[in-house]
């Protein structure tokens, strides 16, 4: 085996070289829920809530995509850290099978729980509908986000985080074409609505999952190896899953308060966290990539090199606070304004001091 760049490469270009492609992807990948809103928007108001509240459940599918991927980039970096070549592709087969299986599992949910999430946090039967058809769409077909999942997380184990850049940038593309063809109706396609909306992003990440699972398919794991390199995957990733898992149950008791309160209210949460998704999706992308770059040098035993990792990674990670916090409070009407003009989303009952004094 020849030595990988995340062992020689100077680490201000390695950091370029891996976290900037691994950025820009997740930034559209954040792209696929705004464009989603935007065009959903301009069917009814429900419709952009219900795709709102639609937002915990998908929330859950990136937390085990996620997750999951956590263990396979620290386990694969780290074995071939220690040249185990071998290892590192039974941990990669077995990853992959573990995506599969997570697919069934949002499959089935998408089929018996979908409307049971809707009616938790609404009582609005078109909001429920709407939600339904859009979600169940999602979870029958999120095989295809969680084999995507897998083969980014093995080209990123070994340093290949450009081919997550092109892939995310063409699902991007072929899920803005699609959006208002399949939810308005073009051609000789039918008017869809919602539908279509999730249709879209589906057809975005099964292009995606092809063209990265030329360079990360591997074969299926032997049945003596699955539980074991399982529970080793789970071992690295299940705190990565809970905590994700807890902010989707935040957001899901958010929207049921707010839905006490108003539908709009409820939107508005919807929009902020898609506006917060700019600056937050691409640290959870330098996350990715640093994970798998810290395994490898602490196999190697090369303890400077994490630490000047790790050093970079978070001063990076500040200018993108910083970013943030200066958008949220100079601009926070111009960024809704990308997602809705209505009134009552705009409108500020609840905040204002006037309401606040009356209470």
């Amino acid at each position: 085996m020849e030595e990988n760049k995340m062992g020689v490469m100077p680490v201000n270009k390695l950091l370029i070289s891996m976290a900037l492609p691994m950025m820009i992807s997740m930034l559209v990948q954040a792209l696929y829920n705004i464009v989603d809103s935007m065009f959903v928007a301009q069917i009814s108001e429900n419709a952009l809530t219900a795709v709102s509240l639609a937002f915990p459940a998908q929330n859950l599918m990136i937390a085990v995509g996620t997750g999951t991927g956590v263990g396979i980039n620290a386990l694969v970096s780290r074995s071939l850290g220690e040249r185990n070549g071998e290892r590192a592709n039974l941990i990669a087969n077995n990853g992959l099978l573990l995506y599969v299986l997570s697919g069934i599992v949002f499959a089935l949910f998408g089929i018996v729980g979908s409307r049971l999430c809707f009616r938790a946090q609404t009582s609005d039967l078109e909001i429920v509908e709407l939600g339904t058809q859009y979600l169940r769409i999602c979870c029958l077909l999120s095989t295809a986000i969680f084999l995507q999942f897998g083969f980014e997380r093995i080209l990123q184990a070994t340093g290949r985080t450009i081919y997550t850049m092109l892939t995310q940038g063409l699902g991007a593309i072929i899920n803005i074409i699609l959006d208002p063809i399949l939810i308005f109706g073009m051609g000789p396609f039918p008017r869809l609505g919602v539908a279509g909306a999730a249709y879209a992003t589906v057809c975005g990440q099964v292009v995606a999952a092809v063209i990265t699972g030329v360079r990360g398919w591997r074969r299926p794991p032997k049945v003596r190896d699955m539980l074991h390199y399982a529970g080793r995957i789970y071992y690295y990733g299940y705190s990565n899953i809970i905590m994700q898992c807890l902010y989707t149950v935040y957001i899901l008791a958010l929207n049921i308060i707010l839905a006490g309160f108003s539908d709009a209210a409820v939107t508005v949460l919807g929009l902020y966290y898609k506006a917060q998704s700019f600056f937050f999706i691409p640290l959870f992308g330098l996350q990715t990539c640093i994970v798998p770059v810290l395994s490898y040098n602490y196999a190697r035993r090369a303890f400077a090199r994490c630490r000047r990792i790790m050093r970079d990674s978070f001063l990076v990670s500040v200018l993108f606070m910083l970013a943030g916090i200066i958008a949220f409070t100079q601009c926070p009407i111009q960024m809704m304004n990308i997602f809705s003009n209505s009134a009552q989303v705009h409108a500020r009952p609840l905040g204002s001091v006037e309401t606040c004094n009356k209470r």
